[in-house]
């Protein structure tokens, strides 16, 4: 499926799009969002810039690093300086609210709607900003949980207490070494529960989250669902953005919709049923309830 090369969104001028996608939230036996990393960079969750440059001056004195992200994968001499790096990533990643109001905008458009979120981003900014938990689905982990780095068993752990802790007791860019995590059984380093490589831990609650996923996409099989991808690239397309073009394929009465900053197209094949909006998520989500 999907063999010809991707069209982009039709000549409809964007406040056209923008009106059609208003009129499908509103008539929409259910809505699926499925959220990229563009989402939260709308919201003010950057990795480079400003926010880089005042959170982790010391190390891009010390490396030259010039991203976050890129400097998380850094083989540090110790595991001191691993998590002064990390505690503070986690810190302003998962325990600070995104500066924006993206994701705000997003739970006042979903207010009586049935919907459920599909998502690869681990910052937890649905949940945190007050979507219900049981209509979420981290498929990438989560940056407020450890697991085994091995891993010798299936748990997760919350770190928020000693990420807090680590950041507040850290000097010359290290952490006690009292405070560095080790797993509870075998006494191996923690990790980050992270989808980075084949020792990526799905514990129970992702396992329930799954489930309620699938369960959701059951019980409106068939029905008039919008679909709705948010600042999904290129990284993890499979898990978003090909599986929504599939399951808008499959139904004729589905609707697709992508709002992305630079990648807003879709397949020919599903091209009548799309909107395809290339713009700043944030001010499209803002914008909407204006229309």
């Amino acid at each position: 499926m999907f063999f010809r090369k991707p069209t982009l969104s039709s000549t409809e001028s964007y406040w056209g799009q923008i009106d059609r996608l208003k009129n499908k939230i509103e008539s929409a036996d259910a809505i699926v969002i499925g959220a990229g990393a563009g989402l939260s960079a709308s919201a003010g969750f950057t990795y480079t810039g400003r926010r880089f440059q005042d959170n982790f001056r010391d190390f891009i004195r010390k490396y030259g690093f010039q991203d976050m992200y890129s400097a998380g994968f850094y083989p540090y001499d110790t595991l001191e300086e691993h998590w002064a790096y990390w505690s503070r990533y986690i810190f302003i990643n998962r325990y600070q609210d995104a500066p924006g109001d993206a994701y705000r905008n997003l739970l006042k458009l979903m207010e009586g709607k049935d919907y459920f979120v599909l998502t690869t981003n681990v910052d937890h900014c649905f949940q945190k900003t007050g979507f219900d938990k049981r209509r979420l689905f981290y498929t990438q982990g989560d940056y407020g949980l450890w697991q085994c780095s091995r891993p010798c068993h299936s748990k997760t752990y919350d770190n928020e207490a000693i990420v807090k802790k680590m950041v507040a007791e850290q000097e010359n860019m290290r952490v006690p070494s009292a405070l560095v995590p080790h797993c509870p059984v075998c006494g191996a380093p923690m990790s980050m529960n992270l989808r980075a490589d084949g020792t990526f831990v799905e514990d129970e609650g992702w396992h329930r989250a799954a489930e309620r996923y699938q369960d959701f996409l059951r019980r409106h099989d068939g029905l008039h669902i919008l679909y709705l991808e948010l600042g999904v690239g290129m990284n993890t397309p499979g898990i978003v953005k090909f599986s929504f073009w599939q399951m808008a394929a499959a139904n004729p009465k589905a609707v697709y919709a992508c709002i992305n900053l630079s990648e807003a197209y879709c397949p020919a094949e599903i091209g009548k049923r799309s909107i395809c909006i290339q713009g700043d998520i944030g001010g499209v989500l803002n914008e909407l309830p204006a229309v």
